[in-house]
């Protein structure tokens, strides 16, 4: 195999993973199942159920393919391209319900839970202003021992410091004491309205129901594939394949990928993903 066809086949096969990256759950765990469907996929891939596994999340989370180990992606480049990517967004569309999907998607929706801004009351702000300031009088006291002749004099001034800022600690008329305590419902309500609204964000990135979330990716590989332009012309320059239309170069990675994924490969994946959203509700 030349090295020209190589790349062919590695730019098709990595446009047909785009219809499932694109729209797919960003931290999806799928896990292959003995179906027919999914044994003649893996073995028009030419891997194992395992290594396909892996190669799947670890594409999804990082959203890139992991060719190595893909031998027959010639049959797929040169073949029936329309298919692959059919029977690859019907797989997703099957295990996105399965139990496995659910969990995954949960433990994510979890472990991305924005963490509530806290705000210390005024008797718990002073206790940590008196505790760092005798830390930090404790830390001088010992340089200040352990300092020679010449710089004994330095050491004095930040000793007196560091004492008045003990003394300031432990006032709780100081004005840095007042001030927060003066200040200390207006910071808690501006907490608590952050809290609020980092949790709505949340609630709206990842919805309770799963198909939700899996519906919005759907909508961004509709959105990114609307406009392209199948027609359009490449010319070499300095070895590099670019749009004549310096335009399209400006297009995102998704748009291009889907133009060398072809007209063909794209509209199947547009039709099934526009069908399947009309059942998400």
């Amino acid at each position: 195999m030349n090295k020209e066809l190589l790349k062919e086949i590695r730019i098709t096969l990595r446009c047909l993973s785009i219809v499932v990256l694109v729209f797919a759950c960003a931290f999806l765990m799928l896990s292959f199942t003995t179906q027919k469907l999914a044994d003649d996929f893996l073995k028009q891939l030419g891997i194992t159920k395992p290594n396909a596994d892996t190669k799947i999340v670890n594409s999804i989370i990082e959203g890139s393919l992991d060719q190595y180990g893909l031998r027959n992606a010639k049959n797929i480049a040169l073949g029936n391209r329309a298919a692959v990517a059919k029977d690859l967004l019907q797989y997703v569309k099957d295990q996105v319900n399965t139990e496995s999907f659910k969990k995954a998607y949960a433990e994510t929706k979890q472990k991305n839970k924005p963490s509530p801004l806290l705000t210390k009351t005024p008797e718990d702000f002073q206790k940590d202003q008196v505790e760092s300031s005798k830390k930090s009088l404790a830390e001088v006291e010992a340089n200040h021992k352990k300092a020679d002749a010449t710089l004994k004099p330095m050491f004095e001034k930040i000793l007196v410091q560091a004492q008045k800022q003990l003394k300031d600690a432990q006032d709780p008329n100081s004005k840095t004491n007042a001030n927060y305590r003066r200040n200390y419902e207006q910071t808690a309500k501006f907490a608590d309205d952050a809290n609020k609204r980092m949790l709505a964000e949340w609630e709206v990135k990842y919805p309770a129901n799963h198909l939700l979330f899996v519906k919005k990716r759907m909508q961004q590989f509709l959105d990114e594939t609307d406009d392209i332009d199948f027609n359009a012309v490449l010319e070499t320059k300095n070895g590099k394949k670019i749009f004549v239309n310096r335009a399209y170069e400006s297009k995102g990675n998704r748009w291009k990928m889907g133009f060398r994924a072809g007209k063909e490969v794209v509209e199947t994946a547009r039709a099934f993903i526009q069908n399947w959203m009309t059942e998400i509700k």
